[in-house]
């Protein structure tokens, strides 16, 4: 590690927000600076649920022109959330505007995939939990239902990959996003052929593969003039979201840990030095996800943070306005262990009420029916912990490795309770990185491009003097939670 003065801006894209922030280096010490922050607020149309991509690429130019303002930047990093892609013709133009993955069409889609290829061979060939909203399965539904779309494509690129190109004309596929589609060997590293011939998908369309720490391309001449800038590299960090959180992780020895990633989506996983695929594994549905320097996140998909951003936007549509403090206040004030629902259930998994699904969810299984919203936060804060502590088990077995500290990285660091009841769920320590810590790991991997540190165990170093820590230690008084958990889902 070096000395020199660096300043890099990363555009860390969530599921509900996006965000540009300036990372400045300078002696051995790397601090935040937010300079843009826009919603990220999905489309709906003629029955479909679309990305506002172009107004979203705007964000990019805008947050470009504000980090000029600034003082400028030696280069640009950009994550995203996974699954989701646009299709780039021969031309160069974009063929519509992205759908979201939480849209409606894929549903039934893997049962018409596994008619093709076997669930079975599926996840052996890709390690990827088999959900409905894999680019694999929304690839397929564009092949039986707008053929002609894919007929005219002559690249499909996923979301920071778009981005990427929108700035710098470079059509690649960094392998940490390539690793969410179901489409890809994480043996190799590259496409899986055999997946997308049995799927009957346009091989020409996939692009070649950009490895994760290097230069996709330079800021275009257009883009440069539009917004009177000069021209630097876009690097290909980690443009999942989750691989970034991960380089982020401030773990400074080699003993086993766990790790939850926790925002609108809950990644929780540990790391692996090779992929981990087996009838086990699938059956429990853990994927194999590609990070940085070959690392391999084994991880679960959890419902994260949706139910709570979702009860909030319907009680505001009613006129009721609440901060995530004041849920997790009330959530607080509310008796704990008395009623649980499944995160993860279909119930959930669309826009709508979540205090009415909630509520139906415990009559239905007899479970006593929230009074009112401290006790619908309450269930669902304990579920969400409860749903962690079911993800550590299976990790752990099949891994064959105790894990014996849980990292809490991104939006739930500063949610004190969901930490707290992790921790009591787990039993085991939960200590907090940062709230930031998919912006710190998209600039870390700028700066291990430009040689300015040497490798991930130092990024790590460098993340863990940067940020505060905060450990959180099993409660004894609350043991008995997930003891009540398991009788009603076990």
């Amino acid at each position: 590690m070096n000395n020199q003065k660096r300043t890099v801006l990363a555009f860390d894209f969530g599921a509900s927000s996006g965000r540009a922030i300036l990372a400045h280096y300078e002696n051995e010490s790397l601090k935040l600076e937010e300079i843009h922050r826009f919603p990220n607020i999905p489309v709906s149309y003629h029955g479909h649920l679309y990305w506002d991509v172009l107004r979203l690429f705007q964000e990019i130019k805008n947050g470009i022109r504000f980090a000029a303002m600034k003082g400028g930047f030696d280069s640009i990093g950009i994550d995203t959330w996974g699954v989701d892609y646009g299709l780039i013709d021969k031309n160069g133009a974009l063929l519509g505007n992205p759908l979201h993955y939480r849209d409606k069409r894929t549903k039934g889609m893997t049962e018409k995939a596994a008619k093709l290829l076997s669930p079975e061979r599926l996840y052996m060939l890709t390690g990827n939990q088999i959900l409905n909203i894999n680019t694999a399965f929304q690839l397929l539904e564009q092949k039986l239902h707008t053929p002609e779309l894919l007929e005219q494509a002559q690249a499909f690129l996923l979301m920071p990959d778009l981005f990427a190109y929108l700035l710098t004309g470079d059509i690649s596929s960094e392998l940490s996003i390539a690793g969410t589609t179901q489409l890809c060997n994480p043996y190799s590293g590259g496409w899986s052929g055999e997946v997308i011939q049995a799927l009957g998908l346009p091989e020409h369309i996939f692009p070649a593969m950009a490895q994760t720490g290097t230069v996709k391309g330079m800021l275009s001449e257009e883009i440069c003039n539009e917004l009177d800038v000069p021209s630097v590299p876009v690097i290909a960090v980690c443009g999942h979201d989750t691989q970034c959180a991960s380089a982020a992780i401030p773990a400074l020895d080699r003993k086993p840990f766990a790790f939850i990633s926790c925002g609108t989506w809950a990644l929780f996983g540990t790391e692996l030095h090779q992929p981990l695929i087996n009838t086990e594994s699938a059956s429990l549905g853990i994927s194999n996800e590609i990070g940085f320097e070959n690392t391999v996140t084994f991880l679960k998909n959890i419902t994260g943070t949706w139910l709570l951003q979702e009860l909030r936007r319907t009680l505001k549509n009613l006129g009721k306005e609440y901060s995530y403090a004041d849920f997790e206040r009330l959530a607080a004030s509310a008796e704990g262990s008395q009623r649980f629902i499944d995160v993860d259930a279909p119930a959930f998994s669309t826009p709508g009420d979540m205090a009415v699904r909630v509520r139906d969810w415990c009559s239905e299984s007899s479970q006593p029916v929230p009074a009112d919203i401290p006790d619908v936060l309450r269930c669902i804060y304990e579920s969400l912990a409860c749903r962690f502590r079911d993800a550590l088990d299976e990790i752990q077995h099949c891994t064959n490795q105790k894990c014996e500290k849980i990292y809490m990285l991104g939006g739930g660091v500063k949610d004190h309770l969901l930490c707290q009841l992790t921790a009591d769920a787990c039993g085991i320590p939960v200590c907090t990185g940062s709230e930031e810590s998919t912006a710190y790991g998209n600039a870390a991997i700028q700066l291990i491009a430009a040689g300015v540190i040497p490798d991930l165990l130092e990024a790590r170093w460098l993340v863990a003097k940067s940020v505060k820590s905060k450990t959180y230690m099993p409660n004894p008084k609350n043991a008995g939670m997930y003891e009540s958990y398991q009788k009603l889902f076990r």
